[in-house]
């Protein structure tokens, strides 16, 4: 039997052990605080940040990681940022095991939000 999807962003943080909890939570300070216009959400069973309307960004924590998705290529500057981050397509990777970006995360979502407006 599984678990029952998350229902809510709260539920979601509340399910991870304390030591990777901390950090998701962290991350969705640092997505609300670069975008304080943006309503949260669960899709796809992970944490959405829709702004306007527009599905803008995603996030989920895993046992060794936290993962962004939905990441398109940014402008160059940004871009060479986020190159170590790269893992698939649209998806970059921050490891637990490393000091967590959180100023780039910061700065990648204010400008997904500038590049979802323009399309």
């Amino acid at each position: 039997m599984t678990e029952a999807a998350p229902e809510n962003v709260d539920e979601y943080v509340a399910g991870f052990p304390p030591e990777v909890r901390d950090v998701v939570e962290a991350v969705r300070q640092t997505l609300l605080r670069a975008v304080p216009t943006a309503v949260e959400s669960i899709s796809y069973g992970m944490p959405t940040y829709s702004v306007n309307g527009r599905r803008v960004l995603y996030f989920a924590g895993w046992k060794h990681h936290v993962a962004l998705y939905s990441v398109p290529t940014m402008a160059p500057t940004l871009e060479k940022e986020l190159a170590n981050y790269r893992k698939a397509k649209g998806t970059l990777d921050f490891s637990l095991t490393r000091p967590m970006p959180y100023d780039l995360i910061e700065r990648l979502a204010r400008a997904l939000v500038e590049v979802q407006g323009k399309r």
